[in-house]
């Protein structure tokens, strides 16, 4: 097998530095969203204007075009007195794209409950334009501990009040 040209080492190394400075910028960012800093969230983690999010709660994926700044604000409000831990499960790279997978571990107050430990399994998608990497997808499940395949189905089964799609049956 060939070794990589000098340009293939030069992409490969600029490739390296760019995710190695998404992982760092990634656990600042969330660490200060869990503590309810949505502004340095936010601009340590600015994100593409098609940007989708895959909520742990589940439910319809939410797009950058719904995330008001009233809804934004909430978001900061939703978390407080939160501390952030991530291990690097693996992370992706090339020249435009980098994906990291990866384990949240917080103890933070959310949406109201006491302070807890949260475990989240999260696939994020950042992609290069022009000279910033951008947040473009985040997908967060709370099943870092694992659950039973009876769990997984009960979770899993459309309720009976729902049609596909999400609406209600009249």
């Amino acid at each position: 097998m060939a070794s990589p040209s000098r340009l293939q080492q030069a992409e490969i190394s600029i490739t390296d530095r760019a995710c190695s400075e998404l992982i760092r910028r990634t656990e600042e960012a969330n660490a200060a969203l869990m503590r309810g800093d949505i502004a340095s969230y936010r601009a340590l983690n600015p994100h593409a204007a098609d940007y989708t999010l895959m909520s742990p709660f589940g439910g319809r994926p939410t797009h950058e075009a719904e995330l008001t700044e009233e809804r934004w604000q909430a978001i900061g409000r939703f978390f407080s007195n939160g501390t952030f831990e991530q291990e690097i499960v693996q992370a992706y790279g090339s020249a435009d794209m980098i994906v990291l997978a990866l384990i949240e571990r917080c103890r933070v107050e959310a949406g109201g409950l006491p302070m807890q430990d949260w475990a989240l399994r999260v696939t994020l998608v950042y992609r290069r334009e022009g000279s910033e990497w951008l947040l473009a997808h985040r997908h967060a499940d709370p099943l870092a501990n694992g659950i039973s395949l009876e769990q997984a189905a009960a979770l899993g089964r459309k309720p009976e009040n729902q049609e596909m799609g999400g609406g209600k049956k009249s």
